[in-house]
């Protein structure tokens, strides 16, 4: 199977503090990957490793190729990118934020084309932000604003799409309607890596990396019966994984 992202002995420190420690991690292309673990385990800090965003030892991979060998906007055109608690830009249209998204695509101060054009309509249709195209984005609320990120990140196209906590400030229905996109771009054969705090949502993926205290504690189908055990104890137990129709749920014990 081909491995959209790999790490290989992957270790982070910040402000001298040892965060992520010698990480081996392989992420299959064209899957659903979701990582969760419990409030400083190192969740954040392995996605922006993986995403080229961190100094660290060791090496990443993307597309099977390091990424010393990619060029800074082919990489970019690749791999993109959606943050947590993402700031600025408060002046800006709607519509200009999520062409931001098709930079990596642009030459260098030439106009939008028309694909980019056609994308960002797309990508903002897509997250029901269509009809605030023309409006500052320091005028939405917090959902709204978060809705409009997400159509940044997929208007680039890119093949491999990591998200950290993008479902904050969606509300149920809206959080049901990113289930749907990202079952959506699986299906067009995208790579999605998603940072959740929602373990009911995380066990919607194909498989689910378990991090806490800087490693990965477990690696596997999120309908297995060992990442269940492993998500339990990950928790200390506080949480059991329980069948609901074809789905599982986590809930308080």
């Amino acid at each position: 199977m081909i491995q959209a992202l790999q790490a290989k002995g992957i270790g982070v420190s910040l402000g001298g503090v040892e965060v992520l420690h010698a990480v081996d991690l392989n992420l299959p292309a064209g899957r659903w990957t979701s990582v969760v673990g419990p409030n400083g385990a190192g969740k954040s800090t392995l996605l922006k490793a993986l995403a080229g965003l961190l100094p660290h030892s060791g090496q990443a991979e993307l597309l099977g190729r390091p990424f010393s060998a990619w060029r800074g906007r082919e990489r970019a055109r690749a791999l993109a990118w959606l943050g947590q608690g993402e700031t600025g830009a408060e002046d800006l249209s709607v519509w200009d934020v999520a062409m931001l998204g098709r930079l990596p695509h642009q030459p260098w101060l030439a106009p939008p084309s028309d694909a980019d054009r056609a994308a960002v309509e797309q990508a903002l249709r897509a997250t029901q932000a269509w009809d605030w195209r023309e409006r500052a984005l320091g005028a939405l609320s917090g959902g709204e604003r978060q809705r409009v990120l997400l159509a940044r990140l997929l208007a680039v196209n890119a093949d491999v799409l990591l998200m950290d906590e993008p479902l904050a400030n969606l509300d149920p229905p809206h959080q049901a309607d990113w289930l749907q996109l990202v079952r959506d771009l699986v299906a067009q054969g995208k790579t999605v890596v998603s940072v959740l705090h929602e373990i009911g949502v995380a066990l919607h993926a194909d498989q689910m990396v378990i991090v806490a205290g800087g490693r990965v504690r477990h690696q596997g189908a999120c309908d297995d019966s060992a990442t269940h055990r492993a998500l339990e104890a990950v928790f200390d137990h506080r949480i059991a994984i329980h069948p609901l129709g074809e789905q599982w749920v986590a809930l308080p014990r």
